[in-house]
Parts: structure tokens; C-alpha cells; sequence
């Protein structure tokens, strides 16, 4: 039987890492085969594009360029790791995926989001997450906690206008795809962070005919 595709999104200082810990020990819990795995990365050729993407630089990144080579990177995380992992049984657990682009590089970077859906088309073909778990939380408390977890990548080097775009993206994106997506108050306290995204995930496993 294929495995199954979760994604956790997220502006910066969410809560992905912990929370992905927190799923993590929930599919051991249900003895679920799983994989790991993050956006941009995943392979040892993603994770050089993961590098050049997040690496600031005195140079200026075209925004033409910092979405190709999202699906670049992408690609190669598809063909290597995400699609003979699905297809062998394992379940997926991946810190971001397309969400990502259309949040971060359509409504960031103010892309056409027709462009984003045509390059989903072509690296991705019918591929889609079967679950994804949208953490929110308001963008000056996200940026708070990103600024005291590590130096800033270039992202996060961005002014506050663009993660209000990006936390603006992901709400349109959960409105969207109420289906797929759910959105998670993440700006509670951790214990009932977890509770939201227990529920969502039993939800999930029971409709799952696993």
C-alpha cells in the first residue's frame, strides 16, 4: 500500500522543528513506517541548492532565479527520496514543500501564482501532500522566536511587510484547501499546540484505511 504525504508549514519561528518531533513520535506510536525529510534539502544535491538559497550574500537574488532553483532542488527530492518512499509503504513527514513556494515566493515575492501551478505541474506531476498541517502564529511573535534560535538565513534577514505577505499566502492557501490543509493556532502554549495537531492527525489515520 502507498504511504502517505504530511507537510507542516509555517512563517519563521512557528514551531516546525518541535512540532515535527511531536508527529514524529506520533507515527512511531502508531508503528507507521516513516521518512523525514525537509524543503528545500532532502538529498545530498537539494541540500547544496538548500545552501545557495539560504546562504546571505552581498549579491541581489532574482526572484526568477531563487524559484527555480526551490524547484530544482525540488525535483531531485521527488525523484530520490519522496516518490520511492511513498511507493514502498513509507510515510512521509516533510518541513515544507509547494505550500512554501506559493507562500514565500508567490505572495512574498509577489510571483504569479500561474506560473508557481505550472512548475508544480511539470516537477511534481499529480504529486500532492495528503496532509498539511499549517502552523500560524502573528509574524512579529514568529520573528521574536526565529531571532533567538540561530544567526538569520537570508529570509529572515526580510523586513516584516514580506512574512505579513507570506502569513497572508498560507491563510489564503488553508481557506483554499480546507480539505487538505488545517490551520493551527500556533501562538498557544505548546501543550495545546500538540492536542490541535493530535486531533487532526486522528482524524486523519481514521480516514486513512490504513
Amino acid at each position: 500500500m502507498r504511504g502517505k504525504f504530511i507537510t507542516i508549514e509555517g512563517t519563521e519561528g512557528v514551531g516546525k522543528t518541535t512540532n515535527m518531533a511531536f508527529i514524529k513520535s506520533w507515527l512511531e506510536a502508531k508503528n507507521l513506517p516513516y521518512l523525514s525529510t525537509r524543503e528545500p534539502g532532502g538529498t545530498p544535491l537539494a541540500e547544496e541548492v538548500r545552501e545557495l538559497l539560504l546562504a546571505p550574500r552581498a549579491e541581489e537574488v532574482c526572484s526568477t532565479a531563487e524559484l527555480l532553483l526551490m524547484f530544482a532542488g525540488r525535483a531531485q527530492h521527488i525523484n530520490q527520496v519522496i516518490e520511492p518512499a511513498l511507493v514502498d509503504g513509507n510515510w512521509i513527514l516533510c518541513d515544507r514543500f509547494t505550500d512554501a513556494t506559493f507562500a514565500y515566493q508567490g505572495a512574498g515575492r509577489d510571483m504569479s501564482s500561474d506560473l508557481i501551478a505550472k512548475l508544480e505541474i511539470l516537477v511534481q506531476d499529480s504529486l500532492r501532500p495528503d496532509l498539511t498541517l499549517i502552523l500560524d502564529i502573528p509574524v512579529q511573535i514568529g520573528l521574536k522566536r526565529a531571532s533567538a534560535r540561530s544567526d538569520p538565513d537570508r529570509f529572515e534577514l526580510e523586513e516584516v511587510e514580506f512574512f505579513e505577505r507570506v502569513r497572508r499566502g498560507y491563510l489564503g492557501i488553508a481557506e483554499q484547501d480546507p480539505d487538505r490543509c488545517k490551520l493551527i493556532d500556533a501562538s498557544q502554549p505548546l501543550d495545546l499546540v500538540q492536542s490541535q495537531i493530535a486531533a487532526v492527525l486522528e482524524a486523519f489515520f481514521a480516514s486513512s484505511n490504513v
